[in-house]
């Protein structure tokens, strides 16, 4: 099997590469987590302009019709950079919700604002008790007038501080574990029953827990009642994108401890000459290189069953977050106690990659999902 890159891939590779590399240093990336939104709209600008925002929609929404494959390769790249700017809540899971669900009419209304980076979003699914299982929904919206309205809480809303619109996941019928029975609608974020408590993750990355009081809907978003699907095969492709952006990470905390340890003396001698620290790095390495490659089986399988495959999805999952545990320790013992301050990006690697951990479905989860599958 041939698994070199297209002429196409390899410009897209190559343009997110040159940017994180020019345009995204560490002390870049430290000055826009300080800033007031958390993320910088003038590369957000610039993620429009070189069309990454069209990358996951079709060609007949405007799109670049991107493969998972495509997209794994910017997560890769977002990664090596910690890119912190919302691509995968506003592009990958709002917009992709809209693409898959929507009408035409909402397709028209959203999807050029996205793509042209004018319209931030977010989707509002988790709640507090329900932990990994998407059909675990208690928020709920009731018809009042003829029209909906929603009642509830949303937990760890990606990008939900900062967005205009929100998809929320909502109960329209059954109980709270029911997979029949959840629907999806589109809210505007600044109405006045919206209350947003934004903060930052402990890897820098926005969110927010909404509440929600008899909040107006701006409309249906796909087929009242059977939304679960949709909402499961969107989790997926942002499980894929995180994995994906894991491996990026996961390469330079690899070659930020291989320098570190080539230049760090004791006893002497660099770190580096000691075999036992070798054995960690060369450790490290395999991680990385295994994790890579269980990366693009997920993309390619995924890309051959319409964007969906959970199992080889759950295996990624699983393999990489062992991965991204082990690269993130022992690149943070290497550093010793300097890679744990805030001035060095190791740090920041561990964090994130530990968060990507525990997103979409803890090891553990994804683990048990695909020994079920």
């Amino acid at each position: 099997m041939d698994f070199s890159l297209s002429s196409e891939q390899k410009m897209i590779q190559d343009s997110v590469s040159r940017f994180v590399l020019n345009d995204y240093d560490f002390d870049t990336r430290r000055k826009i987590l300080g800033s007031t939104t958390g993320y910088s709209q003038e590369n957000w600008n610039v993620f429009a302009e070189l069309g990454w925002l069209m990358l996951p929609f079709s060609e007949e929404d405007g799109g670049l019709s991107g493969s998972m494959v495509d997209l794994a390769l910017v997560m890769e790249e977002f990664g090596k950079g910690m890119v912190v700017e919302p691509f995968i809540a506003t592009t990958v899971m709002a917009g992709g919700l809209v693409a898959l669900a929507g009408n035409q009419q909402q397709k028209d209304d959203y999807l050029p604002k996205i793509m042209a980076g004018e319209l931030q979003m977010a989707f509002a699914y988790a709640e507090s008790q329900s932990r990994y299982n998407l059909n675990n929904v208690k928020c709920s919206a009731n018809k009042i007038d003829g029209e909906f309205v929603i009642t509830g809480q949303k937990s760890v809303v990606l990008n939900g501080n900062h967005a205009d619109t929100l998809i929320v996941a909502a109960r329209t019928s059954g109980d709270t574990n029911d997979t029949h029975g959840i629907s999806l609608f589109l809210v505007d974020a600044k109405h006045a029953s919206v209350t947003r408590q934004g903060y930052a993750n402990v890897d820098g990355h926005q969110a927010a827990d909404i509440s929600f009081d008899n909040t107006p809907t701006l409309g249906l978003l796909g087929e009242l009642d059977i939304a679960l699907p949709a909402i499961n095969n969107i989790i997926d492709r942002a499980t894929l994108a995180i994995c994906a952006e894991a491996v990026g990470a996961m390469q330079i905390a690899h070659e930020r401890t291989l320098e570190y340890a080539k230049t760090r003396k004791q006893f002497g001698r660099t770190i580096g000459s000691f075999q036992a620290l070798q054995h960690r790095m060369v450790n490290m390495f395999i991680e990385h290189q295994q994790a890579k490659s269980i990366l693009l089986m997920a993309a390619l399988k995924m890309d051959s069953n319409n964007g969906s495959d959970a199992k080889a999805l759950s295996a990624a999952k699983s393999r990489i977050g062992k991965a991204a545990s082990l690269v993130g320790r022992e690149s943070i013992q290497i550093h010793g106690g300097i890679g744990m301050t805030d001035e060095i990006d190791v740090g920041h690697i561990f964090k994130r990659l530990t968060t990507i951990q525990f997103l979409f479905g803890s090891t553990d989860v994804h683990t048990r999902r695909f020994a079920s599958l």
